[in-house]
């Protein structure tokens, strides 16, 4: 390269960076901050591709986790985690398996094949143990499939009283466990596990808006992010109107944890399946079938089908319904306004009506499909890209 062009090199970069400070300055925020272009989201009810319910397993003293013994089978519990089942599953699994290798068995029985049947699977197989999964459907059927796919590890996982104060330390080890873990999935082929940016938007403050979103909470649902603030904080960000794609007043961004479920569910069964793992379809109708395996030690993870196995009334059903926009690979990015959540996920966009904060769908075990409720929801989105320029 010659004197002049990489001086002619040199002088478009000293520009570029000139550029970049004034628009920094502009927009009120540091350059590696400003927003990039953001692709619009498609957000018509036409291209609403499919809608699915599910029920959360709710319990307000949080996952069940103990053991108890039917016949000669030891039976560890690992079910109700409310929201936070995929969030969670690695370290409740973690647990789950500990208390199941006590009696140091060689084979072990997992009941359920959802996000923490298939992850306590995993981890058994990992500690040398053969494990058979029993299910009436595999992952891509079961209830966890129909999740929005965030990172929310203490949505619905208690009741802050029922609790008490010592389930917050159970709490953080399951879920700094399992943020250790999710790291062994990032980057992996079809991103099964991935970060993205989240936009918070509003009409009001955000601090105004939070405070109504806590005064719907009529219950009290415990809440512990703070305890994991040290390596899930995002450096969230407030957008200065300069620096505010979007045409409300008031917009914050965030990067969040997110699962691409369909992908991650292929990668977990295939994990299971390649390192030995063998899945036999069979529902069960009561305990005291469990003398029929030959397996001694089953790990229970029937969810919310535990409610009617084991007559757990401490379950609470929490519906969940969530319409799929046509995926758009150019959207990388989520958003939660006007009471609708959005995650853009490489098998659809995924939107979701939560008004009502905390409590919307408690005690609603009705898994009918409501069309009108997710053709609202995606009216809220219309509407809002409809004003963008």
């Amino acid at each position: 390269m010659t004197l002049d062009r990489r001086l002619a090199l040199l002088g478009g970069l000293a520009g570029l960076g000139g550029c970049a400070t004034q628009r920094g300055a502009r927009s009120g925020l540091p350059i590696q901050d400003i927003p990039p272009p953001l692709a619009p989201i498609r957000a018509h009810k036409d291209r609403l591709f499919d809608i699915t319910v599910c029920l959360r397993p709710f319990r307000a003293r949080g996952p069940r986790l103990d053991t108890e013994t039917i016949g000669d089978t030891l039976v560890v519990h690992n079910y109700g985690h409310g929201g936070s089942g995929w969030s969670l599953s690695w370290g409740s699994g973690t647990i789950a398996v500990q208390k199941a290798l006590a009696s140091s068995p060689k084979e072990i029985a997992v009941l359920g094949c959802g996000a923490l049947g298939i992850t306590s699977a995993i981890l058994a197989q990992r500690a040398g143990v053969k494990v058979t999964i029993y299910c009436k459907e595999l992952l891509q059927q079961a209830r966890s499939a129909r999740a929005t796919g965030s990172w929310t590890p203490d949505s619905r996982i208690a009741l802050k009283e029922p609790a008490g104060p010592q389930f917050g330390v159970l709490w953080e080890q399951m879920a700094r466990i399992s943020w250790k873990t999710y790291r062994d999935y990032l980057g992996l082929p079809g991103n099964p596990v991935q970060f993205a940016d989240r936009y918070t938007l509003s009409e009001i403050p955000l601090a105004e808006m939070r405070e109504k979103m806590e005064a719907q909470d009529t219950l009290g649902f415990a809440t512990y992010s703070d305890r994991i603030a040290d390596i899930t904080s995002s450096h969230p960000v407030v957008l200065p109107a300069g620096a505010n794609p979007f045409p409300v007043p008031y917009a914050r961004r965030s990067t969040g944890l997110q699962f691409n479920i369909h992908d991650y569910a292929h990668q977990l069964l295939n994990d299971f399946r390649l390192a030995g793992g063998q899945i036999v379809m069979r529902e069960f109708h009561a305990p005291s079938e469990f003398s029929q395996l030959k397996e001694k030690v089953v790990i229970n993870c029937t969810g919310y089908g535990a409610r009617a196995l084991w007559k757990d009334e401490s379950i609470v059903p929490v519906r969940g319904q969530i319409g799929w926009l046509l995926p758009q690979p150019e959207v990388t990015y989520g958003l939660y306004y006007r009471d609708v959540s959005l995650v853009s996920r490489t098998d659809g966009i995924v939107v979701q009506s939560i008004a009502g904060g905390d409590l919307q769908g408690y005690k609603d075990d009705n898994e009918t499909i409501n069309r009108a409720e997710s053709d609202a929801a995606v009216g809220v989105i219309e509407e809002l890209y409809s004003r963008m320029s």
